[in-house]
């Protein structure tokens, strides 16, 4: 059973608790480079409120949480209710104190995406990437193969696929990566549609590792602009995406800061999925 995703109190998946188990970056490479080399596949998903808040509107979303293999806390709300939660909890005579673990760490799509190039390339595993745009992904790729040399890519394409993909879309694409040889799979589509094409393929290529990251070859092409290191170190790195484009952010934002208050407080808001730490080693 995966050691993450959704689940109740009694292990099994769809209920009451979202479990991080990739507490930090280093774990989280371990856990790609090695499953990897194992011929090992996974999906690898970062959590953040904005997926918090599709989890409640999306059943192929949920669904995917409850099967994947690894996920990280992806932003600093997810981290404070988290570690708030992992400090609350008094553990329970013979179990592991996890208030003595290593602190979560916020551990971004952004930031595993370059250090995984690196380590891929270190060890000649052959990586498949999905998205973003052709122009995104092209310079990407491009800059990504300077930067660290012998990164060798297996394949590369930018469908275009709408919310809801039909069968016959994912299995050609599925029987393309299984073709490539590829090890791992880096799906750059937004949330919940790389989550959810991701664990669709991961159950038709089970030797593949699935890698969601969001922006993160627009970032590095330069198609877009992150929030600068001080902003995103001070937890504010949300706010400076929504004033570089507030029409399509601002409502977002908004059912974030609803779902923070009804994950902040559990015992009037029931039913919300609450986070819980798992460390993995």
């Amino acid at each position: 059973m995966s050691l993450s995703g959704l689940a109740d109190s009694s292990g099994r998946p769809g209920g009451s608790e979202l479990r991080v188990n990739m507490v930090n970056m280093r774990r989280s490479l371990d856990a790609i480079i090695g499953s990897a080399l194992a011929r090992k596949g996974f999906t690898f998903f970062t959590v953040n409120l904005d997926h918090m808040v599709k989890l409640g509107q999306s059943e192929p979303f949920r669904q995917a949480y409850s099967r994947a293999d690894y996920i990280t806390a992806d932003g600093w709300p997810i981290v404070w209710l988290a570690r708030g939660t992992d400090r609350r909890k008094t553990p329970r005579p013979g179990s592991v104190d996890r208030r003595k673990q290593p602190a979560l760490e916020r551990t971004t799509g952004a930031d595993l995406l370059e250090p995984m190039c690196r380590e891929a390339a270190k060890h000649g595993l052959p990586l498949y990437f999905i998205g973003p745009s052709p122009a995104s992904q092209a310079a990407g790729l491009r800059i990504l193969g300077e930067r660290y040399p012998g990164l060798a890519v297996a394949g590369a394409e930018t469908p275009q696929l709408p919310a809801e993909i039909d069968v016959a879309t994912i299995d050609a694409l599925a029987a393309r990566l299984s073709d490539s040889g590829a090890r791992v799979c880096v799906v750059s589509l937004g949330a919940p549609k790389q989550e959810v094409l991701a664990d669709a393929l991961h159950r038709r290529c089970p030797d593949v590792g699935f890698l969601c990251v969001g922006a993160a070859l627009d970032f590095i092409s330069g198609h877009s602009v992150r929030a600068p290191v001080w902003v995103r170190r001070i937890g504010m790195e949300w706010f400076w995406r929504m004033i570089g484009d507030p029409k399509r952010l601002l409502a977002r934002y908004i059912g974030c800061g609803v779902t923070l208050v009804k994950l902040s407080l559990p015992s009037v808001f029931k039913g919300v999925p609450q986070l819980r730490v798992i460390d993995s080693e």
